[in-house]
């Protein structure tokens, strides 16, 4: 950080807040960001409107977010560290087999559930190929995912191959991400099936170590 408060972050380059008030704006845009995506879309959300809608300039808006992508990719990196927070804590008890497919199974359906429940986050997705920087967070986003499950599956199996379990567990998250992507993309039934397909070969890859 230089004296401006200006950071250089993997998304970009903006204001990072060091002030309660400061804070407490970032917040407010990115809440008012939220509310206009789910309203019509990040296509159609525009600076101007987020400013208004969060009573400040566009000058001041600028300060925290140079650009409309800028506020996308925050978004998204928040959401990213829900889900990881939800993966951690899911898998960090897992120390059989039983325990390993029960716990995954379960956060196969609630990731499914959070991509339903928050237009938001299917917005910000469903634009991903488009994003170079999306995509590098996605990535980045299933390395860490991936280390949580190869741990979990290093507990349950122990003179398992390490990094052979990393491998697989880095392509099982990003797979899953893709699948989420692809079930939102289409009917709800189809959606749903071709979710359920995705965790019953994970598992049984699984059940075959």
């Amino acid at each position: 950080m230089n004296d401006t408060g200006i950071v250089a972050t993997e998304t970009g380059t903006r204001r990072e807040p060091t002030q309660k008030r400061s804070r407490e704006r970032v917040e407010r845009i990115l809440a008012c960001a939220s509310a206009l995506i789910e309203k019509s879309g990040s296509d159609a959300m525009r600076m101007s409107d987020v400013a208004e809608m969060a009573g400040i300039s566009i000058g001041s808006l600028y300060q925290y977010f140079p650009d409309k992508a800028a506020i996308i990719r925050t978004l998204a990196e928040r959401y990213n560290v829900a889900g990881q927070q939800c993966i951690a804590e899911g898998l960090e008890g897992v120390s059989d087999k039983v325990g390993l497919r029960r716990a995954f199974g379960e956060l196969i359906d609630i990731y499914y559930a959070m991509f339903l429940a928050e237009p938001v986050m299917r917005d910000i997705w469903s634009g991903m190929q488009a994003d170079k920087a999306l995509r590098d967070i996605d990535l980045a986003d299933s390395r860490i995912n991936g280390a949580v499950l190869a741990s979990a599956r290093a507990r349950v199996n122990p003179v398992a191959d390490r990094t052979e379990l990393e491998r697989s567990s880095f392509l099982i998250m990003q797979l899953g991400e893709a699948t989420m992507r692809l079930a939102i993309s289409v009917d709800r039934a189809e959606g749903d099936a071709l979710v359920e397909h995705f965790k019953n070969m994970v598992l049984r890859e699984m059940d075959q170590e």
